[in-house]
Protein backbone atom coordinates (compact mmCIF):
# COMPACT_ATOMS: atom_id res chain seq x y z
CA UNK A 1 0.00 0.00 0.00
CA UNK A 2 1.00 3.11 -1.03
CA UNK A 3 3.23 5.17 1.52
CA UNK A 4 3.00 2.32 4.07
CA UNK A 5 6.05 2.65 6.74
CA UNK A 6 7.68 -1.33 6.45
CA UNK A 7 10.42 -2.56 9.35
CA UNK A 8 12.84 -4.78 7.96
CA UNK A 9 14.57 -7.11 10.87
CA UNK A 10 17.26 -8.78 8.91
CA UNK A 11 20.78 -9.33 9.78
CA UNK A 12 22.21 -10.50 6.72
CA UNK A 13 23.22 -7.53 4.60
CA UNK A 14 22.86 -8.54 1.70
CA UNK A 15 19.10 -9.76 1.91
CA UNK A 16 18.53 -6.34 3.43
CA UNK A 17 20.42 -4.20 0.81
CA UNK A 18 17.92 -6.07 -1.67
CA UNK A 19 14.48 -5.48 0.10
CA UNK A 20 15.37 -1.85 0.41
CA UNK A 21 16.21 -1.20 -3.05
CA UNK A 22 13.20 -3.16 -4.28
CA UNK A 23 10.71 -2.62 -1.73
CA UNK A 24 11.25 1.66 -1.86
CA UNK A 25 10.52 1.52 -5.78
CA UNK A 26 7.10 -0.02 -4.52
CA UNK A 27 7.02 3.65 -2.52
CA UNK A 28 7.62 2.35 0.76
CA UNK A 29 9.32 4.12 3.65
CA UNK A 30 11.61 1.65 5.26
CA UNK A 31 13.98 1.27 7.97
CA UNK A 32 16.31 -1.53 8.53
CA UNK A 33 17.11 -3.32 11.96
CA UNK A 34 19.67 -6.33 12.41
CA UNK A 35 19.23 -7.67 15.61
CA UNK A 36 16.27 -8.16 18.10
CA UNK A 37 17.50 -5.10 20.42
CA UNK A 38 17.79 -2.68 17.35
CA UNK A 39 14.26 -3.90 15.92
CA UNK A 40 12.52 -3.30 19.34
CA UNK A 41 14.20 0.03 19.39
CA UNK A 42 12.15 1.06 15.87
CA UNK A 43 9.17 -0.16 17.13
CA UNK A 44 8.83 1.44 20.11
CA UNK A 45 10.00 5.01 18.01
CA UNK A 46 8.79 4.81 14.60
CA UNK A 47 5.16 4.74 13.66
CA UNK A 48 5.45 1.34 11.59
CA UNK A 49 2.56 -0.18 9.74
CA UNK A 50 4.29 -3.76 8.77
CA UNK A 51 7.42 -5.69 10.18
CA UNK A 52 9.00 -8.04 8.05
CA UNK A 53 10.71 -10.30 10.70
CA UNK A 54 13.79 -12.99 10.13
CA UNK A 55 13.45 -15.54 13.01
CA UNK A 56 17.46 -16.50 13.39
CA UNK A 57 18.94 -13.04 14.41
CA UNK A 58 22.34 -12.50 16.50
CA UNK A 59 21.49 -11.55 19.61
CA UNK A 60 18.22 -13.53 20.10
CA UNK A 61 15.58 -15.13 18.24
CA UNK A 62 12.92 -12.80 15.98
CA UNK A 63 10.11 -15.33 17.81
CA UNK A 64 10.98 -13.43 20.94
CA UNK A 65 10.94 -9.75 19.18
CA UNK A 66 7.31 -11.44 18.21
CA UNK A 67 5.81 -12.03 21.28
CA UNK A 68 6.84 -8.64 22.99
CA UNK A 69 5.14 -7.18 20.30
CA UNK A 70 2.00 -9.37 20.88
CA UNK A 71 2.49 -8.33 23.93
CA UNK A 72 2.57 -4.11 23.60
CA UNK A 73 1.52 -3.80 20.01
CA UNK A 74 -0.88 -6.25 19.37
CA UNK A 75 -2.58 -4.86 15.92
CA UNK A 76 1.03 -4.75 14.45
CA UNK A 77 1.01 -7.18 11.67
CA UNK A 78 4.37 -8.95 11.18
CA UNK A 79 5.32 -11.75 8.62
CA UNK A 80 7.86 -13.47 9.29
CA UNK A 81 10.57 -13.81 6.57
CA UNK A 82 13.34 -16.87 7.15
CA UNK A 83 15.22 -19.92 6.26
CA UNK A 84 13.04 -21.98 8.45
CA UNK A 85 10.95 -24.09 6.20
CA UNK A 86 10.03 -27.10 8.58
CA UNK A 87 6.20 -27.21 8.94
CA UNK A 88 6.63 -27.33 12.76
CA UNK A 89 8.62 -23.88 12.67
CA UNK A 90 5.75 -22.65 10.19
CA UNK A 91 2.99 -23.05 12.75
CA UNK A 92 5.23 -21.85 15.55
CA UNK A 93 5.27 -18.84 13.93
CA UNK A 94 1.69 -18.60 13.20
CA UNK A 95 0.76 -19.69 16.50
CA UNK A 96 2.85 -16.68 18.21
CA UNK A 97 1.16 -14.10 15.98
CA UNK A 98 2.98 -14.17 12.82
CA UNK A 99 0.00 -12.68 10.28
CA UNK A 100 1.98 -14.63 7.39
CA UNK A 101 5.18 -16.91 6.76
CA UNK A 102 7.65 -16.59 3.75
CA UNK A 103 10.43 -18.97 3.34
CA UNK A 104 13.76 -18.06 2.09
CA UNK A 105 14.73 -18.10 -1.08
CA UNK A 106 11.57 -15.81 -1.82
CA UNK A 107 10.40 -13.81 -5.24
CA UNK A 108 10.38 -10.08 -4.10
CA UNK A 109 7.34 -9.98 -6.30
CA UNK A 110 5.36 -12.62 -3.94
CA UNK A 111 6.60 -10.97 -0.45
CA UNK A 112 5.17 -7.48 -2.21
CA UNK A 113 1.74 -9.30 -2.90
CA UNK A 114 1.20 -10.67 0.48
CA UNK A 115 2.41 -7.54 2.08
CA UNK A 116 -0.19 -5.56 0.10
CA UNK A 117 -2.88 -7.52 0.93
CA UNK A 118 -2.00 -7.51 5.03
CA UNK A 119 -1.43 -3.86 4.83
CA UNK A 120 -5.24 -3.54 3.25
CA UNK A 121 -6.92 -5.23 6.22
CA UNK A 122 -4.88 -3.60 8.64
CA UNK A 123 -4.92 0.23 7.62
CA UNK A 124 -7.38 2.58 7.04
CA UNK A 125 -8.24 3.68 3.67
CA UNK A 126 -10.94 5.90 1.67
CA UNK A 127 -13.59 4.28 3.23
CA UNK A 128 -15.73 5.11 5.91
CA UNK A 129 -15.15 4.87 9.51
CA UNK A 130 -18.25 4.23 12.06
CA UNK A 131 -17.18 3.47 15.84
CA UNK A 132 -20.91 3.56 17.85
CA UNK A 133 -22.02 7.40 17.08
CA UNK A 134 -18.90 8.24 16.07
CA UNK A 135 -18.56 9.04 12.05
CA UNK A 136 -16.07 9.73 9.82
CA UNK A 137 -15.60 10.22 5.97
CA UNK A 138 -12.01 10.77 4.99
CA UNK A 139 -13.60 11.52 1.20
CA UNK A 140 -15.81 14.29 2.67
CA UNK A 141 -13.48 15.26 5.19
CA UNK A 142 -16.99 14.98 7.37
CA UNK A 143 -17.14 14.08 11.55
CA UNK A 144 -20.41 13.52 12.96
CA UNK A 145 -21.15 12.47 15.83
CA UNK A 146 -25.28 10.94 14.76
CA UNK A 147 -26.48 13.98 13.13
CA UNK A 148 -24.13 16.91 14.48
CA UNK A 149 -21.11 17.38 12.46
CA UNK A 150 -17.96 18.29 14.15
CA UNK A 151 -15.65 21.31 12.92
CA UNK A 152 -12.01 20.12 13.11
CA UNK A 153 -8.99 21.79 11.98
CA UNK A 154 -6.99 19.66 9.06
CA UNK A 155 -4.61 18.53 11.48
CA UNK A 156 -7.09 16.98 13.98
CA UNK A 157 -9.55 15.67 11.31
CA UNK A 158 -5.97 13.59 10.30
CA UNK A 159 -4.99 12.79 13.72
CA UNK A 160 -8.64 11.13 14.68
CA UNK A 161 -8.34 9.29 11.40
CA UNK A 162 -5.52 7.72 12.17
CA UNK A 163 -6.18 6.70 15.74
CA UNK A 164 -10.28 5.40 14.62
CA UNK A 165 -8.18 3.24 12.09
CA UNK A 166 -5.93 1.91 14.39
CA UNK A 167 -7.59 1.36 17.40
CA UNK A 168 -6.27 0.06 20.69
CA UNK A 169 -2.71 0.56 19.74
CA UNK A 170 -0.62 2.50 21.58
CA UNK A 171 1.24 5.27 19.67
CA UNK A 172 3.93 7.54 21.33
CA UNK A 173 4.23 11.42 20.55
CA UNK A 174 7.34 10.36 18.41
CA UNK A 175 5.23 8.05 16.36
CA UNK A 176 2.29 10.16 15.80
CA UNK A 177 4.03 12.80 14.36
CA UNK A 178 5.81 10.66 12.34
CA UNK A 179 2.76 9.63 11.02
CA UNK A 180 0.32 12.25 11.04
CA UNK A 181 2.42 15.34 10.84
CA UNK A 182 5.07 13.51 8.17
CA UNK A 183 8.63 12.34 9.07
CA UNK A 184 9.68 15.74 7.25
CA UNK A 185 7.90 18.34 9.40
CA UNK A 186 9.91 19.15 12.42
CA UNK A 187 7.86 20.52 15.22
CA UNK A 188 7.83 19.79 19.07
CA UNK A 189 6.11 16.77 20.78
CA UNK A 190 4.44 18.91 23.08
CA UNK A 191 2.24 20.06 19.80
CA UNK A 192 0.66 16.51 19.79
CA UNK A 193 -0.81 16.91 23.52
CA UNK A 194 -2.14 20.22 22.31
CA UNK A 195 -4.34 18.62 19.80
CA UNK A 196 -4.76 16.10 21.41
CA UNK A 197 -6.50 18.11 24.05
CA UNK A 198 -8.26 19.94 21.49
CA UNK A 199 -9.70 16.87 19.98
CA UNK A 200 -10.91 15.91 23.65
CA UNK A 201 -12.53 19.46 23.85
CA UNK A 202 -14.81 18.45 20.99
CA UNK A 203 -15.22 15.44 21.54
CA UNK A 204 -16.36 16.08 25.13
CA UNK A 205 -19.35 17.72 24.23
CA UNK A 206 -20.80 14.14 23.27
CA UNK A 207 -19.27 12.25 26.25
CA UNK A 208 -16.64 10.57 23.66
CA UNK A 209 -13.38 12.23 24.93
CA UNK A 210 -12.96 9.20 26.93
CA UNK A 211 -12.38 6.96 24.08
CA UNK A 212 -9.27 9.25 23.45
CA UNK A 213 -7.01 7.61 26.41
CA UNK A 214 -3.82 8.85 27.54
CA UNK A 215 -1.01 5.66 28.54
CA UNK A 216 1.07 6.98 30.89
CA UNK A 217 4.93 6.80 30.20
CA UNK A 218 3.69 5.57 26.63
CA UNK A 219 1.71 7.90 24.69
CA UNK A 220 -2.07 7.68 23.77
CA UNK A 221 -4.50 4.84 22.37
CA UNK A 222 -7.99 5.44 21.16
CA UNK A 223 -10.56 3.12 22.08
CA UNK A 224 -13.51 0.86 20.27
CA UNK A 225 -15.49 1.52 23.65
CA UNK A 226 -15.90 4.42 25.95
Amino acid sequence: MKHATLLIVEDDAGIQEMLNYSLSQEGYTLHSAFTVKEGWEVVENKAIDLVLLDWMLPDNSGIDLLHRIRKYHSKLPVIMVTAKAEEEDRILGLDVGADDYVTKPFSVRELNSRIQAILRRAMPDEQPIQLGELFLDPVSHRVKVGENQLELSPTEFRLLHYFMGHTDRVFSRSQLLDQVWGERVYVEERTVDVHIRRLRIQLHSYHLDSLLQTVHGSGYRFSKQV
